[in-house]
């Protein structure tokens, strides 16, 4: 996978950057206000860049970026912005007592289900396989990315036991039915189709992950993803959750946070999607800064 094109300010002078020999970057970033942060797709593709080079990295970008103290700098800006952005779109649910955990958590997501909005759902009213397409295409980000490796350390219990969060056979699986469709499925192939809540729904996740001070908003966001999806990892998840609230139950209010902020990012990716379908618009295509929806050309996934 190579560098995808820039989509504002932020990307354009840190691609200029990681496409030549590992240095010192430009003074600091002007990022967008918290409000605007978690849909700003400049952002969000300059922070998935910098957490990719943890994983499986460009190759028009040379290793050496990955510590580079300046680019650490640069990426923990980023990562305050998507902090900010998430402190002010989700409001931290209360601390419970440890053996309470487990009923709040799975309170706090049957309360989102019963008002959540629904691509899925939409398509089972009205099938349409372009629209059907597009959900793989979105979720192909996060299902080919499997940032589970970063957590396992951090959290209690079997780590053959901890529940999916893409990769392996599943993604394997995926890939499977992507090339059903028609679609490519190389690692990548679509990131400069997504727009920026596609690009947060797994930048969140990654920070969750690569910051031990995070593992208890990382176990709560495992859990909520499990928790709704398909039952059988359901006692996983949440044993998971109470395994490291009875370690440390200071981290309780960090649970049901992570697990709000999954529930909460899925529900703005979802309400952005069906905001495009209901104006004949396709949900995918890089939004560029300032440029009204109607004025963007309409992305078509190519089947071949």
């Amino acid at each position: 996978m190579r560098l995808p094109a820039a989509r504002g300010p932020i990307t354009a002078g840190l691609f200029a950057r990681l496409g030549g020999r590992p240095g010192e970057l430009d003074p600091p970033l002007v990022t967008p206000p918290p409000a605007a942060a978690l849909d700003d797709g400049d952002l969000q593709l300059a922070l998935f860049a910098c957490y990719e080079l943890h994983s499986r990295g460009f190759d028009d970008v040379d290793d050496l970026w990955e510590w580079q103290p300046s680019l650490l700098a640069t990426r923990r800006e980023l990562e305050r912005s998507l902090e900010s952005a998430l402190a002010l779109a989700v409001p931290r649910p209360p601390a419970v007592p440890p053996q309470h955990v487990r009923h709040a958590l799975a309170e706090l997501v049957a309360k989102d289900e019963a008002s959540a909005p629904s691509p899925a759902a939409q398509l089972q009213r009205e099938a349409d396989l372009g629209r059907y397409r597009e959900l793989v295409v979105h979720r192909s980000i996060h299902h080919l990315k499997d940032p589970q490796p970063w957590a396992l350390p951090r959290l209690p219990g079997d780590p053959e036991a901890a529940p999916p969060t893409g990769g392996g056979g599943g993604a394997q699986l995926f890939r499977a039915t992507m090339r059903g469709l028609g679609l490519d499925d190389s690692y990548g192939a679509y990131l400069p189709d997504v727009p920026g809540i596609t690009l947060a729904v797994s930048n969140v996740l990654s920070l969750f992950g690569l910051h031990r001070r995070l593992r208890g908003a990382l176990a709560g966001h495992l859990a909520a993803l499990e928790l709704t999806s398909s039952p059988p990892g359901h006692h996983t998840a949440l044993d998971l959750c109470t395994g490291l609230a009875a370690q440390e139950p200071s981290l309780t209010g960090d649970l049901l946070h992570g697990a709000a902020c999954a529930l909460a990012l899925e529900r703005r990716w979802a309400e952005y999607v069906l905001d495009r379908w209901r104006r004949g618009l396709s949900s995918l295509g890089a939004q560029e800064p300032g440029k009204h929806d109607d004025q963007q050309d309409e992305t078509v996934v190519a089947t071949s």
